[in-house]
């Protein structure tokens, strides 16, 4: 069957896809600032085990991506204040291991599930369910976010300037660790684990090289985002691929549009 724009299940994909430019542009702006890719690439591959461990149990796979993140990113802080090994090491150890042991639970469950479309993301498996869930994350990540955002940046550039102030960085970690969580269970069916950090990344790296201030650069990087959603959607609708890859390329050509005008107005 061919598919139009203008079909019930691709309207719903559009919508879920702004739910995630939503947040990612907001919540990747502190992750290029702290220059935590791969904590946000970590997060999202311990998603996996959520998965498995959501539809073995019988709680749900966004519940048990919650709970499996939040204690993804409780064990990764305790064990970087403990300082035992390098914050690059702790993240590939964890973030592997989550990733081997959710791939086991999910070939331990008699029910078949579709891998690929976790990874990858599938917009036919978004209902109309899945987008009172999605915007109620996306509610909640901006309340958080908006209610914290002096001391989330404050953090980001300071901690010994923070603590000097009043807030504790430890707090603040653990928020944007929760933060992260919701992010990546919103976006799990929309983009795929392994394209989550793309969107955390790449429109807030766009918005970098044309804002002028914080706030500026998180309202460009929202903006990018959601023309890389409707313009990846349509174009996997065109070329018939999947809907997560086709959204990361158009936001990474929107990237690299960005540093070619950055260059020319430079050079001019």
């Amino acid at each position: 069957m061919e598919k139009k724009i203008t079909d019930p299940f691709i309207i719903r994909g559009i919508i879920a896809g702004i739910a995630v430019a939503l947040i990612s542009g907001i919540v990747g702006c502190f992750i290029v600032w702290r220059r935590m890719s791969y904590y946000g690439e970590s997060i999202a591959h311990s998603s996996l085990l959520g998965v498995g461990l959501g539809i073995l149990l019988g709680t749900g796979i966004n519940f048990g991506i919650i709970v499996v993140c939040l204690l993804f990113g409780i064990l990764f802080l305790w064990l970087q204040q403990s300082k035992i090994l390098s914050t690059d090491t702790l993240l590939g150890v964890l973030a592997h291991l989550a990733l081997s042991i959710g791939i086991i639970v999910i070939s331990l469950n008699r029910i078949k599930i579709d891998i690929h479309a976790f990874l990858f993301g599938d917009i036919l498996t978004v209902s109309s369910n899945d987008l009172w869930m999605m915007y109620f994350g996306v509610i909640l990540v901006i309340f958080l976010v908006c209610f914290n955002w002096s001391s989330l940046l404050l953090v980001t550039i300071d901690e010994d300037l923070a603590r000097s102030e009043g807030i504790n960085p430890i707090y603040v970690n653990l928020l944007l660790t929760t933060i992260l969580t919701i992010v990546v269970a919103v976006s799990l069916q929309i983009i795929g684990l392994l394209l989550i950090t793309a969107m955390l990344i790449i429109p807030a790296a766009t918005s970098r090289r044309l804002a002028n201030s914080p706030e500026q650069m998180a309202l460009i990087a929202t903006f990018v985002g959601i023309f890389s959603v409707i313009l990846g959607i349509f174009l996997s609708i065109e070329i018939d691929a999947p809907s997560g890859p086709s959204i990361v390329v158009v936001s990474a050509t929107l990237f690299f549009l960005s540093y070619l005008f950055n260059f020319i107005i430079k050079k001019d």
